[in-house]
């Protein structure tokens, strides 16, 4: 494993969070949900004390809670200076200040890090990581990916969008990708390319969606994609 802990921000989102980001109806919910790049989010948490079937990927998995935990608290303070040098990048409605943003994320990973010793024995949180996910074709009804493909598209090349995308198509009926911005709040370049590639080089069928949650200011629109 490459990865090291000091590369990794944690940064974890709740069930409710997910069910606006995705716009998450109740039949959706009733889905077999592969969540990509998940990290730290209570997601999975939540679901499960619920009775629904989440299967959570991270690299960051790899490490123990109190490792985990440590690197919460080692860059929290860092993430809160950067939103409250940037509060206009932010839409401040259901989220009050950036104190009020760090105390909801925090609260979050909480749950999330209470929860992560028994679902990892289950199999329920997975240190695998995308553009190759270990599973079979068609597994899961829906797969979620938040915050990673299309924000970091000045870390992550196009070809990488393309084969993580692919990766997703093939292992779920359905495939959800939120947001379309990229951390310094620009729609992705990437994203024409990928809709073209989806709906002329693939059988997929591909559309952005404007949903019912923004924080990021922007960042109000997901890519779904119905796969055939």
């Amino acid at each position: 494993m490459g990865l090291k802990l000091h590369d990794i921000v944690p940064w974890g989102r709740s069930l409710d969070e997910y069910i606006h980001m995705f716009q998450l109806s109740a039949a959706d919910l009733d889905h077999r949900i592969v969540d990509c790049a998940a990290g730290p989010a209570s997601f999975n948490a939540e679901m499960t004390a619920l009775g629904r079937s989440v299967l959570s990927c991270d690299p960051i998995y790899h490490f123990s809670v109190s490792d985990i935990e440590q690197r919460i608290q080692d860059t929290k303070d860092i993430i809160l200076a950067g939103v409250q040098a940037n509060l206009d990048a932010y839409v401040w409605d259901t989220l009050a200040s950036p104190e009020h943003l760090c105390q909801v994320r925090l609260a979050t990973m909480q749950t999330f890090l209470a929860d992560f010793p028994d679902g990892l024995a289950a199999g329920r949180y997975l240190a695998s990581e995308l553009p190759v996910l270990p599973f079979g074709d068609r597994q899961f009804g829906l797969a979620l990916c938040s915050h990673f493909l299309f924000t970091y598209s000045e870390h992550l090349t196009l070809e990488f969008h393309q084969q993580a995308i692919q990766e997703l198509c093939r292992v779920a009926d359905e495939v959800r990708i939120f947001p379309l911005v990229t951390l310094s709040g620009d729609r992705s370049p990437f994203l024409p390319s990928i809709l073209d590639y989806l709906n002329q080089s693939t059988p997929h069928i591909a559309h952005v969606e404007t949903v019912g949650y923004e924080f990021q200011k922007g960042g109000n629109q997901q890519l779904k994609i119905i796969v055939q």
